[in-house]
């Protein structure tokens, strides 16, 4: 049963995390470039980006491909409950809720004391990624209205260039720290046989996310001001890549990608509404409000999942 628990968590975990939480990351891009190519074209790049990034971890750190994001999470003989927290996430990724899947997943394998760490690197992560874009964006508004997409036309290229390269760094910054969601179900060190069906099966659930627009989650994106610009979407994975970068570096704590992306782009919608008078107020905090609580309610349940794992199912031992 270990091995079915096994494939069953992994495979729930991958779908989840990459359906859930790649729109983050591949969201802007999907959003400013589907008008221009094939969504097979798209998936293909980030695919091989995702390919050269799993493989770039797995050769410089001896076979782990989470980029030593489980140092402080030793493997564990998978049980039935560690692919229900998958399978929560699943079904939250659904309806449309950008919930951690950091906390839903890792909190089913990690002790109370490395679950706390981690909020408070994500909670960090929140303020800090608020902060930067706030003050970003309302430098950035000086000098271009992000509520139009207005460039010279010798700029075009530029930009339209810009978010194939941004799009590229950020998806491998992410993957950095995110591959931990999913690598938590394997041996830490993976042989080449298995390297290559878990490439094998991300290549397939990115065709199928760029197939299907992002799904439900993608409105995350959508709904906020430009994101469709390519402009826009090449200074949102600038500034956003900058930021997990810095904490991929700080140290190897794993933490919530989804809180900082979120708290970057509540900074940055209240920095537009500051900058332009007749961009209301009113019509932000709802937003951003909707997304915060949203998040709160999946770090709820994962605190339910991991109390409920390290006090009532393991001391009870029911299977």
């Amino acid at each position: 049963m270990t091995l079915v628990y096994t494939v069953i968590g992994f495979g729930l975990a991958g779908y989840s995390v990459i359906a859930n939480d790649s729109i983050q990351t591949l969201g802007t891009f999907i959003a400013s470039k589907k008008k221009w190519f094939k969504w097979y074209t798209l998936a293909g790049s980030a695919s091989a980006v995702m390919i050269i990034a799993l493989a770039w971890g797995w050769y410089s750190y001896d076979g782990d491909i989470s980029y030593g994001r489980l140092t402080r999470i030793p493997y564990q003989e998978i049980q039935w409950y560690h692919a229900v927290a998958p399978a929560i996430l699943l079904l939250l990724t659904r309806i449309g809720i950008p919930v951690s899947t950091t906390f839903l997943v890792l909190s089913a394998f990690a002790s109370t004391v490395v679950l706390e760490k981690m909020l408070m690197k994500s909670v960090v992560g929140y303020g800090l990624a608020a902060m930067v874009a706030y003050i970003a964006w309302i430098a950035v508004s000086k000098f271009i209205n992000e509520k139009f997409d207005e460039v010279d036309e010798k700029w075009v290229g530029f930009w339209r260039n810009g978010v194939w390269i941004s799009s590229g760094w950020l998806w491998w910054v992410w993957l950095s720290h995110d591959v931990a969601n999913i690598a938590v179900y394997l041996p830490r060190q993976l042989d080449l046989t298995l390297l290559l069906i878990v490439m094998a099966y991300f290549t397939a659930l990115l065709f199928y996310i760029f197939y299907i627009q992002g799904g439900p989650i993608q409105k995350v994106v959508l709904e906020k001001t430009g994101t469709r610009y390519a402009r826009s979407a090449t200074i949102i994975n600038v500034i956003y890549a900058c930021v997990l970068f810095y904490f991929k570096e700080l140290n190897d704590l794993p933490m919530s990608t989804t809180w900082v992306f979120v708290g970057l782009l509540c900074g940055r919608e209240l920095a537009i509404a500051t900058m332009n008078k007749e961009y209301k107020l009113g019509y932000v905090f709802p937003l951003i409000g909707k997304d915060f609580l949203k998040m709160v309610f999946g770090l709820t349940v994962s605190v339910g999942i991991v109390l409920s794992i390290h006090y009532l199912i393991i001391p009870n031992n029911w299977f």
